[in-house]
C-alpha cells in the first residue's frame, strides 16, 4: 500500500504569500474581463466610454444591466458577455478561497493523526 508522507501546515507567511497571488490572479483576471465589457459596450451597443464602463462593471459583479442597448450586436454582445460574467465571477470565488480552503482541510487531516 501507497504510504503518504504528511507535510506539516505552512507557516503563516506562507499562507498569506498565498492568499495574495491568488488575490492578485483575481483582480487581474477581473481588470481584463472589465476591459472585455468596456470595449465590446463601447463598438457593439455605441455607448459612451462611461455608460460602457458603468454598464460593463454592473454585470460583471452580478447588479444587471443599467442602459438600455438598441443595436443588436449589442444585445448580442451584451447576452453572452452576461453569461461570461456569471462564470467568471463564480470562478474566481473558488481561486480567492481556495488557499483557505485547502488550509483548513489540510489542518483537519493533522488533527487526526
Amino acid at each position: 500500500m501507497y504510504e503518504h508522507k504528511r507535510q506539516p501546515l505552512a507557516p503563516m507567511p506562507v499562507f498569506y504569500r498565498r492568499l495574495f497571488r491568488n488575490f492578485f490572479f483575481v483582480f487581474l483576471f477581473l481588470l481584463i474581463c472589465l476591459i472585455i465589457g468596456i470595449v465590446g459596450y463601447h463598438f457593439t451597443a455605441g455607448s459612451s466610454w462611461l455608460d460602457s464602463l458603468h454598464n460593463a462593471s454592473m454585470i460583471l459583479s452580478g447588479m444587471g444591466p443599467v442602459i438600455e442597448i438598441k443595436t443588436d450586436s449589442g444585445k448580442w454582445f451584451s447576452s453572452f458577455y452576461a453569461l461570461f460574467s456569471g462564470v467568471a465571477f463564480i470562478t474566481n470565488i473558488g481561486v480567492l478561497l481556495a488557499p483557505a480552503i485547502h488550509r483548513f482541510f489540510h489542518r483537519l487531516h493533522l488533527e487526526e493523526e
